[in-house]
């Protein structure tokens, strides 16, 4: 389900009306969504779906309760504010808790296309019909999805504040197999805008990964020059942004703790290479309006050059802390460089093309040291050439060490992201020395 600002607005007007709570909150969301898979040349299953959902909070004093339902009727809202009010005064005081905010003034959305959110079943299908295209050219047989929609999400508070922000995606992915099922190759691509993907040259580079000719080799775990591109660094800066954190850091639980209870903010953490931005009014990688709490979300430079600028800070935390609050960042750019992914290669005497990554877990959040699986094409390099397919990887290694041993940069571009997640990342190609395998995982 799909509301304007006025129709959301007008339901949170109600409900807080109705409220008998010192203040409350509200929070409302929703979605209409359409997708198509395919397989073996033609479409297999299609869904369309709409969905609301709103979560009322009350507040009795310092203490709070929630209630969360699925749908918009009328009655079902009031029913969940006076249970909210019901769960309040049986819970203990907050000792964190903090009231509501009033208004507060954001950016316009940069995430909503009339356009995409009108595409139909027959603009997915039209799509994956030119993936499958691509390749049957090649002789390779071709599986995935094609995905859009609109959705929004909303926040009003009893102290006067409303936030309201829409967004439009078009999703694209598809993963190519050799018809021995021997290798396979995989390319993607999500946007607010259909305008910026195209579905061939989705298909196109997909089936080029897949249809290697040479047979798949397996490589000895230890550490490898890499080449990753783009949305395996995608993967890799969301861990680095989800890490960043004030509170883990000033209470010693993080890698960005300094000495004496304080953060790392100001030092040198990463290579120069490396900066890191969000802005909700970004060209490519729009951060919503709003985040946590209903905070107004503002430029920001969370590393720039290396350097620790800024980390998320709850308004709580700010409090104690005595500094600003800062909503953590969903969507961000990882700057790039002007290299582009034939010139690392060209520049690698022995390493790995990475495609993506999946399964990736933090093991350690004092070191950053995550694990993960490559994923639908590694190709070994020799001597600044492509000589063969490699089988998966594990690898164990440090965000920190992985982001100071930086070689190369290329063009920053949106990047494909896993299960349906609207938030948007844009990333650069990226060369890594020393980059470390831990062991084999002899898939495709």
């Amino acid at each position: 389900m799909f509301l304007t600002r006025d129709d959301v607005k007008s339901i949170a007007d109600r409900l807080i009306g109705r409220s008998n709570a010192d203040s409350c909150k509200i929070f409302v969301e929703g979605s209409e969504t359409q997708s198509l898979r395919f397989a073996c040349g033609s479409a297999t299953t299609n869904v369309a779906s709409a969905q609301a959902r709103l979560r009322v909070t009350s507040h009795i004093g310092a203490r709070s309760g929630s209630v969360s339902i699925g749908g918009l009727d009328a009655r079902a809202l009031e029913r969940a504010l006076a249970r909210s009010e019901e769960i309040a005064r049986l819970m203990p005081e907050d000792p964190e808790f903090m009231a509501p905010l009033g208004p507060r003034n954001y950016l316009s959305g940069a995430r909503y296309d009339e356009a995409t959110a009108a595409l139909g079943l027959g603009d997915l299908a039209e799509a994956a019909g030119r993936i499958i295209a691509a390749g049957r050219g090649s002789g390779v047989n071709m599986f995935g999805f094609a995905g859009s929609g609109r959705g929004f999400e909303a926040m009003a508070t009893s102290n006067g504040l409303f936030a309201y922000d829409r967004t439009s995606f078009v999703d694209l992915s598809t993963t190519a197999r050799r018809r021995d099922d021997l290798w396979s190759g995989w390319a993607g691509g999500r946007a607010f805008a259909a305008a910026g993907l195209d579905a061939s040259a989705i298909g196109r580079r997909a089936a080029e990964k897949a249809a290697q000719a040479a047979e798949p080799v397996d490589l000895e775990p230890g550490r490898y020059t890499v080449v990753l591109e783009p949305v395996a660094v995608g993967e890799l800066a969301r861990w680095l942004v989800w890490m960043m954190d004030a509170r883990a850091a000033d209470e010693g639980r993080s890698f960005f703790s300094g000495r004496g209870g304080a953060s790392r903010i100001g030092e040198a953490l990463f290579d120069e290479k490396i900066t890191l931005r969000s802005d909700p009014q970004d060209g490519v990688a729009p951060e919503a309006c709003f985040g946590a709490e209903g905070l107004a979300q503002t430029p920001r430079r969370w590393i720039e050059k290396g350097v620790l600028r800024e980390l998320a800070r709850s308004r709580f935390w700010a409090r104690k802390t005595e500094r600003e609050s800062v909503p953590a960042a969903r969507s961000f750019t990882l700057e790039g460089g002007g290299t582009s992914i034939d010139e690392m290669i060209r520049a690698t005497r022995r390493g790995v093309l990475v495609t993506r990554l999946w399964y990736t877990n933090m093991l350690d959040p004092r070191s950053l040291l995550l694990t993960g699986l490559t994923r639908d094409g590694n190709f070994l390099i020799e001597n600044g050439r492509i000589v063969a397919p490699a089988r998966n990887m594990r690898f164990n290694d440090s965000l920190a060490q992985i982001f100071s041993r930086v070689g190369a940069l290329g063009p920053s571009a949106r990047v494909w992201l896993d299960m349906g997640d609207d938030a948007a990342i844009s990333a650069p190609p990226m060369m890594v020395e020393e980059f470390e395998f831990s062991s084999k995982s002899s898939g495709i």
